[in-house]
């Protein structure tokens, strides 16, 4: 069974970073995808970021587009995020997550959302 175990949430000012981290368990297929989801309170989860195994393409939202960066550590079958120019907007719970199949990262810029690892917290004061 797949499980992704995301880490590196935390307190920054806003114009300061953080790197997030999924680690990735129990991979039985090798083409997929992965990548964040975020949830601010009271709003609607948002699709963040996706890289496809295979080719390493990465895909973001607007929003994020510039600022954040996805890279995979395929060996280590880690993903990690790097977010950059942090916003007081960019505060949510940040939500790793897998789809067996790459197709909707590289067609939609985001993930469905078939494996799902528990949330870290970031929180960017102004």
């Amino acid at each position: 069974e797949v499980q992704l175990q995301a880490s590196g949430g935390g307190l920054v000012q806003a114009g300061g970073s953080l790197r997030l981290s999924c680690a990735v368990y129990g991979l039985t297929f090798g083409d997929y995808a992965v990548g964040w989801f975020r949830q601010a309170p009271g709003k609607e989860r948002e699709g963040v970021s996706c890289i496809t195994s295979r080719d390493g393409r990465a895909y973001y939202a607007d929003s994020v587009k510039g600022r954040f960066t996805i890279s995979g550590d395929k060996p280590a079958e880690r993903v990690y995020l790097q977010l950059s120019s942090l916003k007081p907007e960019d505060t949510a719970v940040y939500y790793c997550a897998l789809d067996e199949e790459p197709y909707y990262c590289s067609s939609y810029g985001s993930l469905e959302g078939g494996f799902w690892g528990q949330g870290t917290q970031v929180t960017v004061s102004s």
